[in-house]
């Protein structure tokens, strides 16, 4: 049963946005020149144009697809190097510098030098994967290292195997800081990998025809696919994160 707070917190939420709807709608009809802001119905019409041409769906799946991958390689690079920094101490140290290098450089910089090694089509996989690695990296090798250690005693004693330590001692202690490092990376990733996009030009992505929105300036394209991009990362998160909720319960119910 849904509660009075639930639906609360909903309505406030659907007034909240309705609010700012009519902000928008007010402040584009006060300033009446739509070159610089356009009206939400004008944003919807066009949304609705695009949704009728094959290329809007190629553009989607096309960065959908490469962030996605920056993502996962991401993920399992950052997972194997934290396993090894936290058990071997000189390892630890000699990421350090990369690790920091990589969270200092602004994105800019790191997709115009990237640009000169690699194609654009594959920019977004590359900027994506180097935004999101030291997430990973840090989030899993803290959690590592935040283990019990009284269970580790307790494992000495029974003389527990290396997979019966990780099944019951590690991977508990990982699992909040893998979720958190997702929470995290899934939004870094689709900004990161747009802004890749926006700058290498690749052929079919939602960064070409921001650009080109840009360059023509066609500002009704540009809320457009703006509001394309705010919708995908909303509905890539909450799946992604209810997968992982899903994943994390059935290792605490099943495996632990």
């Amino acid at each position: 049963m849904i509660s009075i707070m639930e639906l609360t917190k909903s309505k406030i939420k659907i007034w909240t946005m309705l609010f700012w709807l009519l902000v928008w709608q007010a402040s584009s009809v006060i300033l009446n020149q739509e070159i610089l802001l356009v009206s939400p119905f004008t944003v919807i019409l066009r949304l609705t144009e695009l949704l009728k041409t094959v290329d809007f769906y190629q553009s989607i799946l096309r960065s959908l697809v490469n962030i996605s991958l920056g993502f996962v390689l991401a993920m399992i690079v950052g997972i194997l190097m934290a396993i090894f920094a936290a058990k071997y101490n000189w390892f630890k140290q000699l990421l350090a510098p990369l690790v920091f290098t990589v969270k200092s450089i602004p994105v800019a910089s790191f997709i115009i030098l990237v640009l000169i090694w690699v194609h654009s089509a594959q920019l977004s996989i590359v900027i994506s994967f180097l935004m999101v690695f030291p997430i990973f990296y840090e989030n899993v090798r803290k959690g590592i290292e935040m283990y019990n250690h009284q269970l580790l005693e307790m494992a000495d004693v029974f003389e527990l195997s290396n997979f019966a330590r990780i099944r019951y001692i590690y991977t508990s202690s990982i699992l909040p800081y893998f979720q958190s490092a997702c929470s995290l990376a899934l939004g870094l990733a689709w900004k990161s990998g747009i802004a890749a996009e926006v700058i290498g030009l690749p052929k079919f992505s939602i960064g070409e025809h921001l650009q080109q929105a840009k360059v023509y300036f066609d500002t009704a394209d540009l809320f457009a696919w703006t509001l394309v991009i705010i919708i995908l990362s909303t509905v890539l998160e909450k799946l992604v994160m209810a997968l992982i909720r899903m994943l994390i319960k059935y290792i605490e119910t099943e495996c632990l």
